[in-house]
């Protein structure tokens, strides 16, 4: 009962569109990076598109039990499909399965000229992260925090001391990392951080931000990187919010200057790309419009038309390890996935802040 139709106008493997052998309904062929099997305790929606999701991750008071009851249905499907076992595993066998996956904290350790990222007052590193704190709706930037707490901007702190503090001649993991060299790496990560927090990001055209009418759909919307990436110390939302950034879209096509721009700063591969029709143009209510992306997101768990193109933002934790970046892996690297928020956001970053912005998302 989907809203809308779908037909493959690029399909480089011939896969794009099949149908069940089965069942014969279609099937549509997407392209996503895989997710970490680390730091879920700190999600929100489990898989890119939420299908996992199947009790919600929204309240403190059913919030193990729900994340433990995805999970585990999570890795069911796993089994039984990606690794295509014959028998079922056991209840218990499940249950070892999910214990294993929320025990695991994941983030880098160390930076080759600054040193250990958890010492002169850094709190980097997989250790401290697994003792950080977290409940659903944690210093979320629309008000949903449930202790009513406001939103802090200042999202991340793991360098602050690095700021300010004399670090010129502390020892970094044994190994004396200090002189002018390790000193300036740790000043630029640092920097990096303050700009993740405070930079202004105008956020304008982002589908389920900016057309949603829970928050009176707002054209513009003047944050930081933090507004979507708030959960402290960790970088994804804390309350479940797909969101659609631009990634899938098709530039040729895409109408959006800032998208555009975005665009053209990435390595796009070569992915399938569909023709989506039978929606309604959001900027002309009641008018039909024919669009093109490489993937539909949610809409194709839903079959609704205001989940085109929606996924969730991951945690952030780890990063430097898992390129290429964003769920279809357009930017081949951190410099391009800084270019594109650049562009797509408006931040007017200049050369220094791109790289002070680099050298703390490789610090993770």
């Amino acid at each position: 009962n989907a809203q809308f139709t779908i037909a493959a106008v690029h399909d480089p493997y011939g896969c794009a569109i099949t149908n069940d052998p089965a069942t014969g309904r279609q099937v549509i062929s997407v392209y996503r990076r895989p997710l970490p099997s680390a730091n879920l305790r700190f999600l929100s929606a489990v898989m890119f598109d939420g299908r996992e999701t199947l009790l919600p991750l929204n309240d403190t008071r059913t919030f193990e039990n729900n994340l433990r009851v995805d999970l585990t249905d999570q890795a069911l499907s796993a089994v039984m499909g990606h690794a295509q076992a014959s028998v079922e595993p056991t209840p218990e066998q499940l249950a070892e399965i999910v214990q294993v996956e929320l025990g695991f904290s994941t983030a880098q350790v160390r930076d080759d000229v600054a040193g250990s990222l958890h010492h002169g007052g850094a709190m980097g590193g997989p250790q401290l992260l697994s003792a950080q704190q977290y409940y659903p709706g944690m210093n979320d930037a629309l008000g949903g925090d449930p202790t009513g707490a406001k939103f802090n901007p200042q999202a991340f702190s793991l360098f602050t001391a690095w700021e300010k503090a004399d670090i010129k001649d502390r020892d970094f993991w044994g190994d004396r990392q200090k002189g002018s060299e390790g000193e300036a790496a740790r000043t630029e990560i640092a920097a990096g951080e303050k700009i993740f927090n405070t930079q202004p990001a105008i956020i304008t055209g982002v589908h389920g931000l900016n057309d949603n009418p829970a928050l009176g759909s707002p054209a513009s919307i003047t944050g930081t990187c933090s507004t979507c990436h708030d959960t402290p110390n960790v970088g994804n939302h804390s309350v479940a919010l797909a969101l659609d950034i631009g990634v899938s879209r098709q530039a040729d096509s895409e109408t959006d200057p800032t998208i555009v721009a975005g665009l053209r700063e990435l390595s796009m591969p070569g992915l399938p790309v569909y023709e989506v029709r039978g929606c309604m143009d959001p900027a002309n209510p009641g008018e039909p419009v024919n669009f093109y992306t490489s993937d539909p997101g949610k809409a194709l768990i839903t079959g609704r038309c205001a989940d085109m193109n929606l996924g969730k933002g991951p945690i952030l934790r780890g990063l430097a390890a898992r390129a290429p970046y964003f769920h279809n892996g357009a930017a081949a690297n951190l410099q391009e996935l800084v270019d594109f928020y650049n562009q797509r956001l408006q931040m007017n970053l200049n050369d220094k802040q791109k790289q002070e912005l680099i050298a703390f998302l490789d610090s993770l």
